[in-house]
């Protein structure tokens, strides 16, 4: 038996892969409880700066395995601790960058925007395919999906349950970055690698900075910058500050 979820580093990087091909990664408890413990080694390791989330042989992930409710493999509904899909209600303090190949629909759609960035295969298809069996989102989607896309564009993928295709996805500002098919995870790992080669602190406080603003008023967002703009401010901004004025970083290079 393979294990579920593999963890892969390359340097700066840890890939998180799902690997249950004969459920299209399909999520059930252990898995989810699984998930959620890499990314939580991952967020505690100082060596690993972006991770990305990766399903192996095809899908991202096809959502919840439904073949486990009501047995003891069956993804836990509780009103703390993990989400049903794992790493759901977890803030963590690093970038995730999602590489989705095939289908990201139902609970695989919440785990797709619950991570920072979105690269996503050219024939990759997103929705909340969960519509048509009555099953809920209840891992952050209708959170998430609407501070995405906007209401009205998540409302029409949550009542009708349609699928989205790359393009239309990218359009909408659900997924960032279309590319060929086979070349999603590849693509992602480049992207996560550009990531970490920027100064840390100041990329960590302005992403927590913007995470954080959503519920806050204009004033307590503005208070709550400063805060993480301190933070970046005694971690090197003056090292970079002055490096640029030595002709550093001059015309983009």
């Amino acid at each position: 038996m393979h294990e579920p979820v593999t963890v892969e580093n390359d340097g700066p990087v840890t890939t998180v892969v799902l690997h249950r091909p004969h459920a299209r990664n399909a999520v059930d408890g252990p898995t989810a409880k699984a998930l959620a413990d890499a990314f939580r080694a991952f967020d505690a390791d100082e060596s690993r700066s972006v991770a990305v989330l990766y399903g192996d042989g095809g899908t991202f992930c096809a959502g919840a395995d439904l073949k486990a409710i009501g047995t003891e493999r069956g993804n836990q509904v509780q009103g703390t601790g993990d989400g049903p899909m794992g790493p759901t209600r977890l803030r963590l303090g690093k970038p995730v960058v999602a590489a989705i190949e095939g289908y990201a629909v139902a609970g695989g759609l919440e785990l797709a925007i619950w991570c920072d960035l979105r690269v996503a295969a050219e024939d990759a298809t997103l929705g909340v395919f969960c519509r048509r069996w009555g099953v809920p989102l209840i891992d952050g989607g209708t959170v998430r999906l609407p501070r995405l896309v906007g209401t009205g564009r998540a409302l029409d993928l949550v009542l009708t349950g349609r699928g989205v295709g790359a393009e239309e996805a990218r359009q909408m500002g659900l997924v960032d970055r279309v590319v060929p098919t086979g070349t999603a995870r590849q693509a992602a790992e480049e992207l996560a690698h550009q990531l970490s080669e920027v100064p840390q602190a100041c990329l960590r406080q302005d992403r927590l900075s913007l995470l954080e603003q959503q519920g806050l008023s204009e004033d307590e967002a503005m208070t709550n910058e400063l805060r993480h703009g301190l933070v970046s401010l005694q971690s090197g901004a003056l090292d970079g500050a002055q490096r640029f004025a030595s002709g550093e970083g001059r015309h983009g290079v």
